[in-house]
Formats: structure tokens, C-alpha cells, sequence
């Protein structure tokens, strides 16, 4: 999903069959092309010390394209070596309703409930047609499903929480994101689905990226 256009602008393969995992799938690392298939940054910055290689996945609840790739994604960090760091971060590409899903992403993140909620948010918004823009809906949300409002009230309206979303737009900006979703490697490189050609490949690109990372190349 592209800054300019918040529905239409990836290509429908953006994700492949979703479903499918890039971990059976390969490709030629000859194929990927710099430019093409990826992007090197041409100002890396800084990523966090501890000696892994960091990945990003950019992503916006309401993005279509995001959810569907939720799947291939999930499947395809459970199985990273142990040298990478995978964080998801949430993007604003413009302050309404992007920087509320920020806050929420990071309040489920602070209470320990990401692997319980996130892809329910997901399931909320592109199956259940919630929007889950405004504080009191996301409220009843996390209550229908076994959290604590009143404690996800103060998060979510925490200094800590706020800080986390202008890193993020820090970080998309530095990595010079226009669409969603898309994964960052180690401040040097990214990649999308509508680079990549899928959503699965943009997987195996980032395979191919973490390969160059490890070589210094």
C-alpha cells in the first residue's frame, strides 16, 4: 500500500497465495537485481549493537496487503537464525488514523500481548470491518478479548508509547518507505512485494540481503 494511494496502488501479488511460506520456496540469488528487487540505501544509519543483523517489517493495521502477508511473515521469522533481530514497526503516513494504530501496536507490545492480539486487530479491521481508530473502540476490543482496559488506557496514553511512534516514523523516514508492507535489513537495504514481485519473494530477497549483510558485502 503506497503513501499516495492507501488502497490500490501494490500490485494484487503484492503477497502471493499469502498463505505459502518463503521458507519452501527459492530463487536464484543471481535474480535479485539491485534497483529492481531491492533498494541499498544510499545513507545506511545506525542499527542497535548485541551483533545481530536487524530486520523491519513496515506494516499499517488497515493495510490490506499487510494482512494478507501476516501469514507468510509469521511463518518465515519463526524460522530466522539465531544472528537476526526481527521487529515489526508500525508506519504513519499521515497522522489519522496511522498514529492511533502506532500507539496501539505499541501498547499491545508494552503489555506483553502482541502474540495474542496482533493478528486479531488484523481479523478485526479486514474481517470484522472495525476501524478502530478512536481510543474507546480499541478499548472495547481489548477487553472483549481478555485484556485490561483501564491499564491499556494508560499505556497507550504513556509518554513511552508516543516516544515509540515518532521512532518509528524516524525509522520509516530513514529508510525512505513510501508503501507497505516492506522489510528493512540491517539500515542498508529494502524490500517490498511490489518490488520484489510477492510477497514470498520480497522473503527470499531479504534471505538473499541477510547473506550479503554477513559477508560485508
Amino acid at each position: 500500500m503506497k503513501r499516495r494511494d492507501f488502497s490500490t496502488h501494490l500490485l494484487a501479488t503484492a503477497v502471493g497465495a499469502s498463505a505459502m511460506s518463503a521458507a519452501g520456496t527459492t530463487w536464484a540469488q543471481g535474480e535479485f537485481v539491485e534497483g529492481t528487487h531491492y533498494v541499498k540505501l544510499s545513507q545506511p544509519h545506525a542499527v542497535p549493537g548485541g551483533g545481530k543483523i536487524e530486520v523491519l517489517e513496515f506494516f499499517w493495521y488497515g493495510c490490506p496487503h499487510c494482512n494478507a502477508f501476516e501469514p507468510a511473515l509469521d511463518a518465515w521469522q519463526k524460522k530466522l537464525p539465531a544472528d537476526v533481530a526481527f521487529r515489526r514497526m508500525p508506519v504513519a503516513f499521515r497522522e489519522e488514523p496511522f498514529t492511533t494504530h502506532q500507539r496501539l501496536f505499541f501498547s499491545l507490545e508494552a503489555m506483553g500481548l502482541i502474540d495474542t492480539l496482533h493478528r486479531k486487530v488484523f481479523n478485526a479491521i479486514h474481517l470484522d470491518h472495525a476501524r478502530l481508530d478512536k481510543l474507546p473502540d480499541i478499548v472495547e476490543f481489548v477487553v472483549k478479548n481478555g485484556g485490561d482496559g483501564a491499564k491499556f488506557t494508560e499505556v497507550f496514553n504513556s509518554f513511552s508509547v508516543q516516544t515509540k511512534a515518532r521512532q518509528a516514523k524516524q525509522l520509516a523516514e530513514a529508510y525512505r518507505i513510501d508503501g507497505v508492507p516492506a522489510l528493512g535489513i540491517q539500515g542498508r537495504f529494502y524490500t517490498s512485494g511490489s518490488l520484489a514481485g510477492s510477497g514470498d519473494r520480497s522473503l527470499a530477497v531479504t534471505d538473499y540481503l541477510l547473506q550479503r549483510v554477513r559477508k560485508n558485502a
